[in-house]
């Protein structure tokens, strides 16, 4: 089973109760940003942009995928045709491939565009059949080949015109999702070319558009779950609140500091999240798997986002990395912008809590010392590695889908104790 699919049930069984956590890597850039997609390369140097390649890009999204840690890998359809359908990459693998089903212009933002100056419109360049087998009209056997899992995007402007033919097409999309066993998940941006609404009502605007636009759907044909802008703890808890089956995921939109993307999802955990699909947080870290480590760190709740941002520096200096900021400027939070294109941006709270140093010395899950931790046992998956090997940032991490909760608490405790020494 996919860990997502598990997950997935968990929340469903136990809504107030389930404290588990869907993690994403949103590396789908490449329908958005031509050539700037994939980040910049770190061979570039001080007044040149050099860009990595596709290549690159997509032999980040091998090795994350790999590395385990994440439960879904979204990506353009074009990539997912590689690495899914082409290579095999997820057959042996608990992380969920998962394709953009739909390019709306606001995220049209190429080199010296305009578009994202208009009201968003619908449009759609990857087809489901492509998604799911790599060729038009799938045969019904070949449709569990490739993904199954899409993006669909809304953005509501607060126009009746626009905003209309968006429902309109997000109907038609239902539809042919539903004949073709499809699931998806639904992305809400916050307005790109608002009309009429303030910044202080897009937040209660948003959740209204999320309730109206779901109340005509039948289960069978909603989403999985929901990415929007992190608006903030009363907007989430609203939410949350009105329906504790829709289970709700924050975008991160920009990089930003390190200590913008570890607060976001501690913030948004504790108010009603259940999953953070990170894109540019995530690609334009100095170390991705290392970053990601630390994400599953703290929405397990063994280190806080301050504990977090000091012992990412501490693997980056062990590692021989430059950071891109020294410690100080990576504990600070900047405002994220959270679309493509621009627009509004993230609520986390302005004062930062000063950061705590680990008390811990010895092994969190049971070992006098590190060394000599217990987690190395049955739970132990290797990816072809002995533990004293370091293909990442860490040694390679267990099979966490087959864990207890206390069993991922102990073990993530003990790889605490290690990165503090």
């Amino acid at each position: 089973m996919k860990s997502l699919d598990a997950k997935l049930a968990a929340i469903h069984a136990d809504p107030h109760g389930c404290r588990e956590f869907i993690i994403a890597d949103a590396k789908d850039a490449d329908m958005a940003f031509g050539m700037g997609s994939a980040g910049k390369s770190p061979e570039s140097h001080p007044g040149e942009v050099r860009f990595r390649t596709l290549a690159e890009y997509r032999e980040q999204m091998r090795q994350i995928v790999r590395q385990g840690i994440v439960d879904i890998m979204l990506m353009s359809s074009s990539t997912n045709d590689v690495l899914t359908l082409q290579e095999g990459l997820f057959d042996n693998s608990h992380v969920t491939p998962a394709a953009r089903a739909n390019d709306t212009t606001d995220i049209f933002v190429v080199r010296g565009n305009k578009y994202i100056e208009h009201p968003s419109r619908p449009f759609r360049t990857a087809l489901i059949d492509h998604i799911q087998c790599g060729h038009v009209d799938c045969e019904p056997q070949e449709r569990i080949r490739g993904a199954n899992l899409g993006l669909y995007s809304i953005t509501f402007n607060n126009r009746l015109d626009e905003d209309l033919r968006a429902l309109e097409e997000y109907k038609l999309f239902r539809e042919e999702a539903e004949r073709k066993g499809f699931k998806h998940f639904l992305e809400l941006f916050d307005p790109n070319a608002p009309q009429g609404i303030s910044s202080e009502q897009i937040p209660s605007f948003i959740n209204d558009c999320v309730a109206r636009t779901l109340a005509g759907v039948a289960q069978a044909g909603r989403p999985q779950f929901l990415k929007i802008v992190y608006h903030g703890p009363k907007a989430m808890e609203e939410l949350v609140a009105y329906d504790p089956h829709l289970v709700v995921g924050i975008l991160g939109g920009g990089a930003g500091t390190t200590y913008d993307a570890f607060k976001l999802i501690s913030e948004a955990q504790k108010y009603g999240a259940r999953v953070a699909l990170f894109g540019r947080k995530i690609n334009n870290a100095e170390n991705q798997l290392a970053f990601v480590e630390f994400l599953r760190l703290i929405t397990d709740g063994v280190i806080s986002p301050e504990e977090a941002v000091k012992a990412y520096h501490a693997v980056l200096g062990k590692l021989g990395i430059k950071p891109q900021r020294s410690l100080a400027d990576d504990l600070t939070l900047q405002t994220g912008v959270m679309s493509y294109g621009g627009g509004s941006t993230v609520n986390v709270p302005v004062a930062i809590p000063a950061a705590t140093e680990s008390k811990s010395s010895g092994c969190g899950c049971g070992g006098s010392k590190p060394s000599e931790c217990a987690c190395k046992t049955k739970h132990s998956h290797d990816h072809g590695h002995s533990h004293d090997e370091k293909p990442a940032a860490f040694n390679a991490a267990p099979d966490f889908k087959t864990m207890t909760t206390a069993e991922k608490v102990a073990w993530n405790k003990a790889k605490r104790d290690r990165l503090f020494g």
